[in-house]
Order: structure tokens, then sequence, then C-alpha cells
């Protein structure tokens, strides 16, 4: 009985290790299959942009305005422009009809930078409002003719119109006698915007002989939208 016990004892221990080394290769099996966690958070890329403003003081009108070729709005002197963009080298764009005005500029993280387009508007056009002038006047027998300029600095295409006039006087030929006199003309002009357009005026004078005469002038101007 003794021995039977033993060797049964025996079995039970031989048995109770094969099911142990069992597990514990079952377990190193299930942990080598076992992928770990996905424990990666996505994080956002911080903002990198700067702080633009653009204007053109000084200047009547509105002017449409881009950064590196794209639409960014339209800049007026009582409104400027004020964006966030990336920080870096852009182009800023300032136009009038077909004249368009260029400034680079450097954005940097969290600057303020201004530009102000108004001595480059008014080196190209001159004006800052609409405009007429007399560029030059000579007499023609009994004409003067007068070279007479207008200047639209704005965006929109306007109906302009002054009125011109000249003092003179001249030898009467009935009388022989000088006589003062004065000589007064209408003009209109369509100008496209951020344009001029010079016209030329022949006034015309009474009939006679020797004229003396005075530099013209344009007494009234008037424009509005076409």
């Amino acid at each position: 009985m003794t021995s039977h016990s033993s060797v049964h004892l025996i079995l039970g221990i031989l048995i109770a290790c094969i099911l142990a080394t069992g597990c514990v290769t079952n377990n190193d099996t299930d942990n080598r299959n076992t992928s770990p966690a996905n424990t990666f958070s996505p994080f956002s890329v911080p903002s990198t942009k700067g702080q633009l403003t653009i204007s053109v003081a000084g200047f009547a009108g509105e002017y449409p305005v881009s950064v590196d070729e794209r639409s960014a709005g339209v800049v007026t002197a009582k409104r400027s422009i004020t964006m966030m963009i990336e920080e870096g080298n852009h182009t800023v764009e300032v136009c009038c009809g077909t004249i368009c005005e260029h400034q680079d500029v450097i954005i940097k993280f969290a600057k303020q930078r201004t530009i102000d387009f108004s001595e480059q508007l008014k080196k190209d056009l001159e004006f800052s409002e609409p405009a007429v002038r007399i560029i030059n006047y000579n007499l023609n027998r009994d004409q003067i003719i007068i070279d007479v300029e207008f200047i639209n600095p704005t965006a929109e295409t306007l109906a302009m119109s002054a009125d011109i006039s000249c003092g003179y006087s001249y030898i009467e030929r009935n009388s022989n006698q000088r006589v003062g006199n004065s000589a007064h003309s209408h003009l209109y002009e369509t100008v496209k915007p951020c344009d001029r357009i010079i016209q030329k005026l022949n006034l015309n004078l009474a009939s006679g002989s020797n004229y003396n005469y005075d530099m013209p002038t344009i007494t009234r101007v008037s424009s509005k939208k076409f």
C-alpha cells in the first residue's frame, strides 16, 4: 500500500508540474502576442501669426488690397485694414485702377507691423482729391488754346467738369480803341479710376487785333460718380 501511495504521489507531482509549465508557457505567449495600449495623444501646432495694419491716410476713395496676390479687402482714408498673417516674408499690394503700389513686409510672431501707402500714392497720383488744372496755354490768332488736365486719384470712374475763364483786351477794328473783355467756357470729361486726361480747349476771343490776355483760370470744378 505504501509503495502504491508513493507512486500516486509522484505522478500527481509530475502532472502538477506539467500543468504549471503549460500555464507559464501560455502566459508568455499571451504576453508576447498582446500589443501595448496606444498612449499617443495628438497635439496642435501653436499659431505663429503677427498683426499687419495697412492704411492710405489722406487719400479719398476705396482701394483694393491684396497680400501675396490674395484679396484682403478694401482700404480707405478713414478705414485701415488690420489682419493676422503667418510670420515670414509677404508682399502687400494696393491698387487704384491700373496703378498698383507694392511693399514687402516681414511679419514676426506676436509683433504688430503697420505700413502706409499714402506717400507712394502721392508720388504716382500727385493729388489725393479729384482735381483739374491748366498745364499750358498760348494765343493763336483770335483764340487762346488751353490744355486742361482732369485728374481722378480715386478708385471710381468720375464725371468731371470745369469752368474756364480768361480776361483779355484787344484793339477793336471799328473804333480802333483798346477794349477789355473776358472769355468763358465749360468742359466735361469722364475719367477712369486713378487716371488723368488732357483736353484741349479753344477759347474764342472777340474779333480784333493786338491781343493782351491774362493767365486763364479755373473758376469751378465738380465731380461725381459716373
